[in-house]
């Protein structure tokens, strides 16, 4: 028998062992239902998720064979370049689809996106990293059925491109997680796939690679900060470089990576 305090009213009430066996059984799967988005958020940063972020290299391998990366600084500069256009053009969708993830906004949101990427190779990367992710989410976070059901009620019905930022927003929003976090996330997944197509195309060693990330954390924070909570109609490219790159992967005579 326990005594429960009305908030409403104030008044106190005395509950039967019955009534307490209820709710504590009541609390407990909502905490068990909070844990598993928690893990459920980790796992969607794990690189072992079969998106297929690191088949592209963000324009990375172009500029390798164009000889605008030619030493550790070189490459550095790139991977900043990266972080800033993507938080510039990209965290608006992200942002805007983690407040609003329903099929209206990520529909709108995706053909947006669609009509900005003038770049068809990093246009094709969006959706193919966006189209895994969809599937792979729809079969694995089983906890939030409505993505199943907005990704049956989208496929062969071209209302939709896949495009990767609005639908990984989307996501995290389902998940649970804030619009700050998304973003953050956002950020974190851009520069450990950039740094891990680095490390394959031996710009840096896999050592190298993990101290390079953890000293480009304040950088991406500060990315981050400057780009934060934009609307979509606010995104913007800042890296004309950068798109002209990614944009001649295709002509590449050999190439490692999809773009």
């Amino acid at each position: 028998m326990s005594w429960v305090v009305d908030r409403k009213c104030g008044c106190l009430y005395i509950l039967s062992m019955e009534d307490d066996m209820i709710m504590d059984k009541k609390r407990r799967k909502t905490a068990s239902a909070d844990f598993l988005l928690q893990w459920s958020q980790w796992q969607l940063l794990d690189s072992i998720l079969p998106t297929g972020g690191f088949a592209h290299s963000f324009g990375l391998e172009a500029a390798i064979q164009a000889r605008i990366i030619l030493g550790h600084e070189d490459f550095k500069n790139q991977v900043i370049h990266i972080l800033e256009n993507t938080g510039s053009l990209l965290l608006p969708f992200v942002y805007s689809a983690t407040n609003s993830p329903d099929l209206d906004t990520w529909q709108r949101l995706d053909r947006i996106l669609d009509a900005t990427l003038t770049n068809e190779v990093s246009r094709k990367a969006s959706i193919a990293q966006g189209s895994a992710l969809m599937r792979v989410a729809a079969a694995v976070f089983t906890e939030v059925p409505c993505l199943k059901t907005m990704r049956d009620a989208c496929i062969g019905s071209g209302a939709v491109s896949y495009h990767h930022a609005p639908i990984f927003g989307m996501i995290c929003g389902l998940l649970g997680m804030d619009s700050e976090t998304s973003q953050k996330a956002y950020i974190f997944i851009t520069m450990r796939d950039a740094i891990s197509a680095a490390t394959r195309l031996n710009l840096v060693g896999p050592l190298g690679a993990a101290v390079l990330q953890h000293q480009l954390c304040l950088v991406a924070e500060t990315v981050l900060k400057k780009w934060m909570d934009h609307t979509v109609e606010e995104a913007c490219q800042t890296a004309p470089l950068l798109d002209t790159l990614q944009g001649c992967h295709s002509y590449l005579f050999s190439r490692l990576f999809c773009s």
